[in-house]
Formats: structure tokens, C-alpha cells, sequence
């Protein structure tokens, strides 16, 4: 699952992240201006809201469908953990690239190419008749992710009018919110219904349109292309990350220690190459120089511990209302979907909180409820009523999805001007790692558990380690969010004034 929506881009972070002069100006239109009728600005956010839409509804659909899929490949549903986290990867490694080639070769040209290799992945997948296959399709499918969200997001920002900014962007994300809803019962309606192929065709038709209104309606603005693209930064870092994450990932798989150590090793090695090398270059695609910001370097770190847990929850319930509860997927999609509805249910709150409470105490908070949610839901059992359960999941999801929109503006609240697009391409980078490393964490959990056990699947119980382990992962975060100053953001969310 993408980080755009769920980590915070949504109605109500612009709210907290415009200066009170902006929002004041916002409100105070002329009536002509008000009255105009259909901007060309809704026209451009819908036209990439499609992409966004479709990538949300790909990644909640999937989920629900990993038993199924599992199943019909041969393959133990703890080991398409791989599926998810080389999609996520793919995201990690070429979201840094994004900005550099749209400036070089034209937004709408990237944008629009990017939807086609995210279809041609899409195509894979459903063509896939073996677990490699579907995650080599994947991590095609991820490329093309990695330049059609970040792009489209890009050219929305240099073609719209400041003042007419958070208007469009809460054009772009409303459609793109229904995917993390829709997802979850279609995927179980497709499931129960007809074959989980379709799950990776539905794309089509979403992405097809979406080529078709970018090449015709939106405009191929261009960036400063003089800055020098770091071929040799992309390399090592894209390697080593690559190593890490996949080594953590087979450590648990039975024949695979010795590759999985030979990996863990490169990664480490290829890591420390990579920050030699940021060190010596003007541009590096990934500056490290922008931890000694503290509001940021603490938005990292907290917001990481946090999104590895968030990684870990759609991978583990879908897996657990099936395999361990014996419900349906068609009855999971829609148990699953109120974590969704949770989240959005939060956004028009978020800036009314933050103003009254500040960010440092706002986090704090909503760190032990969030840590308390995924703690609760390791005692699920079959016989909990479903009510209780949706109830939980909301109220998670709430409280989560907080918690991603105050990291995500307080990341750039001490960041200067001139190092913003470096400092987002850092910030996503690592969204998507955490949130790739939450997989690995709770399929290594389950991969032991499944052998300690000696069942071949999963038991309740070992369902139950994984929950409270990567609960006790975001409760770390709270180490964290005690270190942000009292007013830390204060400019942002207007905390001074309302004190």
C-alpha cells in the first residue's frame, strides 16, 4: 500500500501546513473567483487522482487476496510477503529518480509512461503462475508506481496558482481516498466471485483513461533540469537497499540462511559505500545531512517505527480473519475496510487538534492509542463480536492516520526552502522502507511461529506474537516524540496562538 493517502496527503494537511496569511487570503476570494465555474486545476487533480486511485485500490485489494492467491500458486501465504515488499522496494528505489526525470524529459511524458509500466506489470501479475514471477511483476509494477504518484503530484504543483493549491489538492486526494474503502470488499467480492487474476486487470481500463485525459488535458511542465542526476548514489543506494531488505527477508526461510547473511552483508557494506560517497558530491539522491534537522531527523525516525507496524497490519489481518478465523475473503474485505474509514474519518479533525494541543503532545497521544490498537487486535478470536472488531480497526486506523499527518508536516517545518525536494525524496524513500520492512518483520514472525509450530500454517497464537511485536514497535516511537521541543511546528499548526 502507497503512503500518499494514509500517511497523510489528504484535506486537512494543507489546512495545517499553509501559513495563516495563505489560509486567510484562501477565504477571502473575490465572489467572481468563487463563482468561476470548472478550473482547469480540478481538470489536472482528477486526471492524476486516477493514478493515485488506482494505485490505492491495487494495493487494498491485493491483501485480501493473498490466501487465494497463495493457494493457487503452489505456495505458502507467509512467503507472498515477497509480492508486497518488492512492489514497496521498487517504490523505495525509484521514487528519488522521479523529480530528475521529469524535469529532463517533461512531466506528462514521465507521468504518462509511467501509468504504462505500471500496466505492463499488472499484465505480468495476472499472467504470473509462480511466486517469482509474481514478484518480478511486481516490482515492475512498483517502478511504474514510483514515477506516476510522486510526477503527478509534481505537476499539480508547478501548473495550479497558489491560490487555488489546497483546493487542488483536496481534489486529488478525495477520489484516491475511495481506494483504500473500495478495496478491501472488492477484492473479496472478486475473489469469492470470479478468479484473483482480475484483482491486477481492473488496472486497465483506470489506467488507460488516465493516459488518455494526461496526454490530452495536462500540461508537460519542466523543472530546472542543470542539476546533476547521481548515477552512482542511485546505484549504491538502490543496492544496498535492495540487499537489506531482501536478506531480512529470506533470514527466516528454511535453505536460505547462508544467502540471506551474503545479502545482509552487501547491504551493510554497500550502505556504508553510500554514505562515504553522499559525502563527496554536490547532490547526492539521498542527502544525510538532512538528519541534523531535528524536527525532520525526529519525524524519521518516530514516523519509521510507526510505519513499520502500519507496513505489518494489512499484511497479518486479512491472514488471520482466513486462515486463522475461517471467514471469507469476501467477509474480510469488509471487516478490514474500517481501518480505512477510520483514517479518513480523522482528516477534518487533524488541524482543529493540532492547533489546540501542539504537535509534540498530539503525537504523544496518539502514539499509545495507535500502539494500543494493534496491541488489541492480537487477541482477536473467532468469537469476538465483529462489531468490537470494527471497532477496533477504527479507531486504529484514526488514530494512525493522525499520527502520519503531524509527521509528515512537522518533517518540514525547520527545512529550508532551497532543500525541500531533496528533503521529500528522503522523507518518501524512507515511508516506503519502513513500510516494506514491516512486512518482512511480520512474515519472519509468522515464517517462525509456522515452524516452531510444526502445523504448516499459522496458529492464533503466533498471529497474536506478530501483533504485539510490531505493537511494542510503535509504542518505541513515544521514545521519540518526547524529544520534539513543546513548540515544535508551532508556525504550522498555530499552536502559540490558540495557547
Amino acid at each position: 500500500m502507497s503512503a500518499d493517502v494514509g500517511d497523510g496527503l489528504a484535506p486537512g494537511v494543507e489546512a495545517i501546513t499553509a501559513p495563516p496569511a495563505t489560509l486567510a487570503a484562501s477565504s477571502a476570494q473575490s465572489p467572481a473567483s468563487a463563482q468561476e465555474p470548472a478550473r482547469g486545476y480540478r481538470v489536472t487533480a482528477l486526471v492524476v487522482a486516477s493514478a493515485l486511485f488506482m494505485q490505492q485500490l491495487d494495493g487494498t485489494v491485493l491483501t485480501v487476496a493473498l490466501p487465494t492467491m497463495a493457494r493457487d500458486l503452489g505456495t505458502p501465504a507467509t512467503s507472498l510477503s515477497l509480492a508486497l515488499t518488492s512492489y514497496l522496494l521498487a517504490l523505495a528505489l525509484f521514487i528519488p529518480a522521479s523529480g530528475t526525470l521529469a524535469d529532463r524529459f517533461g512531466s506528462r511524458t514521465i507521468f504518462c509512461g509511467a501509468i504504462g509500466v505500471f500496466l505492463l506489470g499488472s499484465i505480468a501479475c495476472a499472467q504470473a503462475d509462480s511466486l517469482a514471477m509474481l514478484v518480478a511483476a511486481r516490482f515492475v509494477q512498483g517502478i511504474g508506481g514510483a514515477m506516476m504518484v510522486p510526477v503527478g503530484r509534481l505537476v499539480l504543483l508547478r501548473s495550479v496558482a497558489k491560490e487555488d493549491m489546497v483546493q487542488a489538492l483536496s481534489w486529488l486526494v478525495m477520489p484516491a481516498l475511495a481506494g483504500p474503502i473500495l478495496g478491501p470488499p472488492l477484492g473479496g467480492l472478486i475473489v469469492t466471485t470470479l478468479d484473483w487474476r482480475w484483482i491486477f486487470y481492473l488496472n486497465l481500463p483506470i489506467g488507460v483513461a488516465g493516459v488518455i485525459g494526461a496526454w490530452l488535458l495536462v500540461p508537460d511542465v519542466r523543472g530546472d533540469s542543470r542539476v546533476r542526476f547521481d548515477r552512482l548514489g542511485f546505484v549504491l543506494s538502490g543496492v544496498a537497499l535492495g540487499c537489506l531488505l531482501f536478506g531480512f527477508e529470506l533470514s527466516s526461510r528454511p535453505g536460505t540462511g547462508r544467502v540471506a547473511i551474503a545479502l545482509l552483508a552487501a547491504g551493510v557494506l554497500l550502505g556504508a559505500g553510500y554514505v562515504r560517497h553522499a559525502k563527496r558530491v554536490a547532490d547526492p539522491i539521498l542527502d544525510p545531512t538532512l538528519m541534523r534537522v531535528p524536527t525532520f531527523c525526529l519525524s524519521v525516525i518516530a514516523g519509521s517505527l510507526t510505519r513499520i507496524t502500519q507496513g505489518a497490519q494489512p499484511f497479518l489481518l486479512p491472514l488471520m480473519f482466513q486462515l486463522g478465523f475461517g471467514l471469507s475473503a469476501a467477509k474480510t474485505g469488509l471487516i478490514t475496510m474500517a481501518g480505512a474509514i477510520g483514517a479518513l474519518a480523522m482528516k477534518a479533525l487533524a488541524p482543529r487538534v493540532l492547533r489546540r494541543w501542539g504537535f509534540r503532545d498530539s503525537l504523544i497521544v496518539s502514539g499509545i492509542a495507535s500502539s494500543l490498537g494493534y496491541a488489541i487486535c492480537a487477541f482477536f478470536r473467532p468469537d469476538w463480536p465483529v462489531a468490537v472488531i470494527v471497532a477496533v480497526l477504527g479507531l486504529s486506523g484514526f488514530f494512525t492516520s493522525f499520527q502520519f499527518t503531524g509527521y509528515n508536516a512537522i518533517a518540514y517545518a525547520d527545512v529550508d526552502a532551497t532543500r525541500m525536494s531533496a528533503a521529500t525524496s528522503f522523507y518518501a524513500t524512507f515511508q516506503q522502507l519502513t513500510l516494506s520492512l514491516g512486512i518482512c518483520t511480520a512474515a519472519t514472525i509468522l515464517e517462525l511461529g509456522t515452524a516452531i509450530g510444526g502445523k504448516g500454517v499459522p496458529t492464533l497464537g503466533t498471529f497474536s506474537a506478530a501483533f504485539l511485536t510490531v505493537a511494542g514497535i510503535s509504542f518505541a516511537a513515544l521514545v521519540w516524540n518526547r524529544r520534539f521541543a513543546e513548540d515544535a511546528g508551532a508556525d504550522m499548526s498555530g499552536h502559540r496562538q490558540a495557547g
